[in-house]
């Protein structure tokens, strides 16, 4: 097995290759784990856009959907109709815009089809992808979890190795940020550094005066930030243009035609990236 001396004092296995395992997601320099504590804020959306913007910026990156009971990223890709191909060597992931994703909504045979799976089923799914999956040529993984602190995100986090960062996203509302401050404290408590806040619909820009309205109150984001002492990396608009190409399977478009939204998201990776440098 790669990497693995038949000496390894670390581990404390001398001479026993077998036990020496060497996870596929070692070689992964960068891993960020996209977080919230509430349901319906756009997390899912916010781990694809990253993805996308990882991927113009040159980055070679995989987009793995943890969110097994809801995975969005096949219609935020226009994937739905698209399944994973497997060798004995392991599954491929599906490409596109630069991105390569993987989803159980890749892999079952009827997208409508409800996944009823109890914790150590959808832990036992999430390490045979960790394990089985083609993730070679990755420089980084973008983790989209479902909300909540639950087995999936703790299995993560004790499961795959190397450096990790969490990116938290919100909505402006108290009972959206209620529920982030608990992913916060989950964050520092299985030692994950937070690289920022994303308060997601944000505000609405009038397409005629381009002024900015505030639909959920204003300032959330930027009170969970200062209350966490981490760094508010964007406040992204709800875009009705941006939303109908996401529900096209067009992301990537839907960001061109969304510039105050990638401008947003430019900043938030520039962030991102310099902190994981």
């Amino acid at each position: 097995m790669s990497g693995c001396t038949g000496n390894c004092e670390s581990c404390g296995h001398k001479g026993h290759e077998e036990q020496c395992h060497v996870s596929p997601l070692a070689g992964i320099k960068h891993k960020i784990f996209v977080l919230s504590g509430k349901g319906g804020v756009g997390k899912s959306t916010v781990a694809a856009a990253l993805s996308v913007m990882l991927a113009k910026a040159g980055k070679k990156v995989a987009l793995l959907d943890v969110d097994f009971h809801g995975p969005s990223q096949p219609t935020l890709f226009g994937l739905k109709d698209v399944r994973m191909e497997g060798s004995d060597s392991g599954l491929f992931p599906v490409e596109k815009y630069g991105v390569r994703v993987v989803s159980i909504g890749l892999l079952m045979d009827n997208a409508d089809s409800a996944v009823i799976w109890r914790g150590p089923a959808k832990i036992g799914v999430l390490n045979q992808l960790f394990e089985e999956v083609d993730w070679s040529d990755t420089e980084y993984l973008v983790m989209d979890f479902p909300p909540g602190t639950g087995d999936e995100v703790l299995s993560a986090c004790q499961t795959v190795p190397g450096e990790k960062m969490a990116v938290i996203v919100t909505t402006p509302q108290e009972v959206a940020l209620a529920d982030c401050r608990k992913c916060v404290d989950f964050c520092r408590q299985v030692n994950v550094p937070v690289a920022g806040i994303v308060e997601n619909m944000s505000y609405f820009v009038c397409p005629d005066c381009s002024k900015k309205h505030e639909l959920f109150l204003s300032g959330g984001g930027a009170k969970l930030a200062e209350a966490a002492n981490v760094d508010l990396i964007a406040r992204l608009p709800l875009d009705p243009v941006f939303l109908k190409m996401c529900d096209e399977g067009k992301i990537a478009e839907g960001i061109e035609q969304s510039p105050v939204l990638k401008g947003e998201l430019k900043m938030a990776l520039v962030d991102i990236v310099s902190k994981e440098d």
